[in-house]
Parts: structure tokens; C-alpha cells; sequence
């Protein structure tokens, strides 16, 4: 097994340390250059009877350098590559609680592990592709409708983390925009929200709607 290394950063508590684990079995991107001015931890699991993989591919995770590698397992069996997503995933929080875990398959049978993480408040989502990361649509978003799509995949993540007041959820939604929106775009974004049925605000206290408030 590699030693994972940690991508720590000066940074407020709100931005996590992404790490994205590739099921290659089930997802093989072809995006993988979106990833290209972002500071994540990238893991391409590869099937034991997965003997090549594409020029493309190796390409971009070369342009990571020292963040990406491949994870090639050993041997066959229903559902090994999904154990190993499994052990890294407890490696991962283990050493790093500032961890933002994101699984890249269309496998359903992970939610149900994804569930459980967020209960233990360890944030972990599944995408089935790579421009479904929150922190990739908030830095692309321009429209409002955008911005909480991008908003509302991040604090599903959260799980049982997620802010409980008013003021909070407004710190923690600028923060995933890096500190950028004025007060105005605040008030305007989260008052949409509630519009949309997404939060619930009664005495500056919050509460989550579907699908916020499920995996």
C-alpha cells in the first residue's frame, strides 16, 4: 500500500483537504484536466484484469505530480476494488480529519458507507463524474441557480456538520466561494434557499431540507 501524503494548507476551517478516489472499474473520466489548479489528493483504483488504461489518462495524472497515483489491485473477487476505496477511506480520515472525501463512481452500494461517514461527521460524497465536486462547480458557478446547486452538494456532504445558524451557514458558504461574495449575494442566496424549501431559519437557528438532509 502507498503511504498517502497529506495536502495540508494554510486555509479557515470551512475549506476541507479534497481527496478523490477514482473507481476505475466503473468510471474512467476523461476530464481528469478539470482537476488542474486545485489542490486535490487524487487515487485511481485500478481492476486486477484492467491491463491498460488510456494515453489520455496517464497524461493528465502525470500533470499532478506528486498528487495522484494508482492503486492496482492484487486479486479478483466481488467487490474487492470497493474494500480497497474502503481502507483508504479510513486511512484518510484517520490522518487527516480536515478531510473532504470524494468517491468518483456510479456504484451505488458505496452510499450506504457514505451514510455512515457522515453520521461520524467525516464528509464523503459520491460523484459519478468529476465535475460533480462541489469545490469544481462553486468555481465555475456565475449564476445564482449555480451557486446553490454547488452549495447544496457541499452541505449534503457535511452531513451531521453542517451549520446550525444562520450566521454560520453564511460564513461557511462564503468560504467555499474563497471569501468573495458581498453581504447583498449572502442575504440573496440564502434567502433562496428558503424560498426553495432547501433551510428552514426560525430564530436564527437552521435546519435542512431534502436533499440537503440526505445522502
Amino acid at each position: 500500500m502507498h503511504r498517502l501524503r497529506l495536502i495540508l494548507k494554510n486555509r479557515d476551517d470551512d475549506l476541507k483537504n479534497n481527496y478523490v478516489l477514482i473507481d476505475f472499474e466503473n468510471v474512467q473520466p476523461k476530464n481528469l484536466a478539470i482537476l488542474n489548479g486545485h489542490e486535490f489528493k487524487v487515487i485511481v483504483f485500478v481492476g486486477a484484469n484492467q491491463a491498460k488504461i488510456s494515453f489520455e489518462l496517464a497524461s493528465a495524472l502525470q500533470t499532478l505530480g506528486n498528487n495522484a497515483e494508482y492503486v492496482k489491485i492484487g486479486g479478483n473477487g466481488r467487490n474487492a476494488l470497493d474494500f480497497h476505496i474502503a481502507f483508504y477511506i479510513g486511512q484518510i480520515s484517520e490522518r487527516d480529519p480536515n478531510a473532504y472525501i470524494h468517491i468518483i463512481s456510479k456504484d451505488t452500494g458505496f452510499d450506504p458507507l457514505i451514510k455512515h461517514l457522515k453520521e461520524k461527521k467525516i464528509f464523503a460524497q459520491r460523484e459519478k463524474d468529476l465535475a460533480e465536486i462541489p469545490l469544481l462547480r462553486i468555481s465555475t458557478a456565475t449564476s445564482i441557480e449555480e451557486k446553490i446547486e454547488a452549495i447544496v452538494k457541499s452541505l449534503a456532504a457535511r452531513g451531521h456538520a453542517r451549520p446550525r445558524k444562520v450566521k454560520t451557514l453564511g460564513n461557511t458558504i462564503n468560504s467555499l466561494f474563497s471569501k468573495t461574495l458581498t453581504e447583498t449575494e449572502l442575504t440573496d442566496i440564502i434567502g433562496q434557499m428558503k424560498k426553495r424549501d432547501l433551510i428552514v431559519v426560525e430564530n436564527e437557528k437552521v435546519s435542512y431540507r431534502p436533499p440537503i438532509s440526505q445522502p
